[in-house]
């Protein structure tokens, strides 16, 4: 049984590598040719361009795990089908429970690299690739995270923001001005900013401290307008969305939302799709397996793997469409989340039933 789980695991690997590799380099190409359209704005040039597109591909590598791995794994069990591979090893008494043994075997070390894919590489990996481009494009505002908050240098002025919402209102703001000579001009404190259009944000709860010869002058007002270069834009690479946050990043946001009785269910959701997702490349390689036993005049090769490829794809952009559903209707954030993978293994167990029966 060693040997067999040895074997599959080998011709498995292999081909889910090639299937990573045509879909790796067909989503980067796709992003290259969308990136064009943006390079020469700044210092945004093709280099730049090359290197965002690379950084991009570890969250392509997550989200298109479970469907490279139903696809590799289809065209591994198909191929030693068609050469009465597994035919021979079910004629030496290996048992579909054996078979699905193996192939379980086989699947963790792929759940923990997904796991360890979209929990580290990924966001990390995004977010550079986000502060990458806004560096090259705009060279006037640069942006670094601390722990003490968000921090943009705008021109002479530096910016702390204690808190960026998903609708990129800020709240706790810090502007500190400096003149030609560096010398400090003025602190601006504010409990919230929204932003208005060309530019233009609305401070609200206004504290501003103005530095002279003379000494300081503290003037609190309720509301003022404020002009930057800061926009929106720019404060979305700070906003990595949901799907491509780590699990502990949202379930930290979850926390802070809910403390500010805020509506957490599209969080939660992705909570639980971060934890339950590389789970699914279990579910596929046992997908697979019923492939394996059906006979050549039943679609050959080209037509299971093409069937793989619907599947894949349907467990991708359905289970986005039902989490996206469950967000506007707060359906059970675990419900929504899992659905898609109980539905497929309950497709898979039903599959193989009726491939024993046959």
């Amino acid at each position: 049984m060693k040997l067999l789980t040895r074997y599959l695991g080998r011709e498995i690997y292999a081909s889910i590598a090639l299937v990573f590799a045509a879909l790796i380099m067909l989503f980067a190409l796709l992003d290259l040719i969308n990136e064009l359209n943006s390079m020469g704005r700044g210092d945004y040039r093709l280099g730049y361009v090359l290197l965002f597109v690379t950084l991009t591909i570890p969250g392509h590598v997550y989200e298109l795990f479970p469907v490279a791995v139903l696809i590799g794994t289809i065209f591994a069990m198909v191929q030693m089908a068609a050469n009465s591979e597994l035919t021979v090893y079910r004629s030496s008494g290996v048992s579909l429970k054996q078979m699905v043994g193996a192939l379980a075997r086989i699947g963790l070390p792929l759940v923990v690299l997904c796991f360890v894919c979209g929990e580290i590489v990924a966001p990390s990996s995004e977010r550079m690739a986000q502060q990458l481009r806004l560096k090259a494009q705009n060279a006037k505002v640069s942006v670094k995270e601390f722990r003490s908050g968000v921090w943009v240098k705008d021109e002479r002025s530096f910016i702390n923001v204690k808190s960026v919402l998903p609708d990129t209102s800020l709240l706790d703001i810090s502007i500190y001005e400096f003149d030609d000579t560096y010398h400090l001009r003025s602190i601006t404190d504010a409990e919230r900013a929204s932003y208005l259009e060309d530019d233009r944000w609305q401070l609200e709860g206004v504290k501003q401290t103005r530095f002279d010869r003379q000494g300081a002058y503290t003037d609190n007002r309720a509301s003022e307008e404020w002009r930057s270069s800061l926009n929106p834009d720019i404060l979305s690479v700070l906003l990595v969305v949901p799907e491509q946050m780590s699990a502990w990043n949202l379930y930290q946001y979850t926390v802070h939302l809910r403390d500010n009785h805020q509506k957490t269910t599209r969080y939660e959701i992705a909570m639980w799709n971060k934890l339950v997702y590389p789970f699914a490349v279990l579910v596929m390689m046992l997908l697979a397996l019923p492939f394996s036993a059906y006979q050549r005049r039943e679609g050959g090769i080209s037509g299971k793997i093409f069937i793989g490829i619907v599947l894949g794809l349907s467990f991708h952009f359905i289970g986005r469409l039902f989490a996206n559903i469950g967000a506007l209707n707060e359906w059970s954030p675990l419900l929504s989340a899992t659905a898609m993978s109980w539905l497929f293994l309950a497709l898979a167990l039903g599959m193989l039933w009726r491939t024993e029966r046959r």
